[in-house]
Parts: C-alpha cells; structure tokens; sequence
C-alpha cells in the first residue's frame, strides 16, 4: 500500500518551484512571483488563521483528527475558480463527513463568498476567507505578489497534521489534477482511518 501511495503523497509541485522555495507560476502566460516559500510534503502543515462568511475566525487546529483538502483559488468571480469550487462541493459527499473535510480559500470578501455560495448551490464545502489577515497566504507561500490574489493550488493535510499532498497550478488560469487531488484525499483519509 505504501509503495502505491508514496508517487501520490510526494506529488511533486507542477508550478516552477521546490518545497520551501520562493515559487513562480503563470498568468495569462506572463511569470508572477509568489510571496514566501510553500510548505514542504512530509512535513507538519503550517497553522493559519481565516474567516468564514460572518466573519468568525477558522483555523486550521479547529480540523484536528481529520483529513483536511484545501483549494485555493484567486477569485471566486472567476470561471475557473468556479468550477473548482463547485467540483469539490460536488464530491465532498462521497467522503466520510466525520473524517475528510474540504475547505475552499480565496482572498474574496465573505460577503462576495455568501452571494457565491448561494447562487451557485455551494453548501457541502466551507468556503473561507484570507482578505483580512492575509496569514493563510503567508503561511503557504501563495500570495500572488502585487495582485493580492492566491495562487491557484491544493493541499491535503492528513489527521496528524502532516502535509501528504500539494499541488501548485503553473497556470493560474489552468485547473488542477482533480483526479490525482481525490485520489490521494480518498488513500490518504483511508489511511489515517485505520491508524
């Protein structure tokens, strides 16, 4: 089982960047560097703080014990961030509740997130906001510099806390691997389950 989840869980990033290097992608085909450095797989995921749509603080502790699928999107008035969101609000059911849960993060507004969220039928994923503090940025290093957007990107956090999965879209206008994303999320929540 290891050796078929080791390709997976050590994923290498698609955007043009190592682990706990400063990262480059695309937009629209023109370079933008990131702010900060991405966290490392196989190590413990960074802590960050964000707000839900009233504005209460979210952290990542308060997912303690569960498997955590983050999607980061730039914007969800976008096309692309749309469909990603409503992907993983589309396959979240198909995950025990009790342990996976899927989070979508942007730098939006919580305002701009609820209109979202409701026209869109967005209500099985949490979809949080890192305008206020910006610490979900930093922490993970996706800080898209002198747009104040993220970078578009996915991050699997098992029960413990470790990071097993990342993916840096090179693209920002590309999807990610929604296929390699949820397979991993499926053997990593399978694993940590009989842990």
């Amino acid at each position: 089982m290891l050796k078929k989840l080791l390709p997976v869980l050590m994923m290498a990033m698609i955007g043009s960047v190592a682990a706990n290097e400063r990262a480059t992608v695309t937009m629209g085909g023109n370079p933008v560097a990131l702010s900060g450095s991405l966290p490392a797989v196989g190590e413990m995921a960074p802590g960050f703080r964000v707000v839900d749509d009233s504005f209460t603080p979210v952290a990542l502790s308060d997912f303690k014990g569960k498997t955590v699928l983050i999607s980061a999107v730039p914007s969800l008035d976008t096309g692309v961030c749309a469909l990603q969101t409503k992907r993983f609000n589309d396959e979240v059911g198909k995950f025990d509740a009790h342990n996976v849960v899927m989070l979508t993060i942007s730098t939006d507004l919580p305002f701009a997130q609820k209109r979202f969220c409701k026209a869109e039928g967005v209500e099985n994923i949490q979809v949080l906001s890192d305008a206020v503090w910006r610490n979900f940025a930093d922490e993970y290093g996706l800080l898209i510099e002198d747009k104040g957007l993220l970078a578009r990107s996915i991050f699997i956090i098992d029960a413990e806390g470790t990071l097993k999965y990342s993916e840096l879209v090179a693209e920002v206008s590309e999807h990610p691997n929604y296929d390699a994303a949820l397979k991993a999320l499926q053997e990593i929540a399978a694993q940590s389950s009989a842990e």
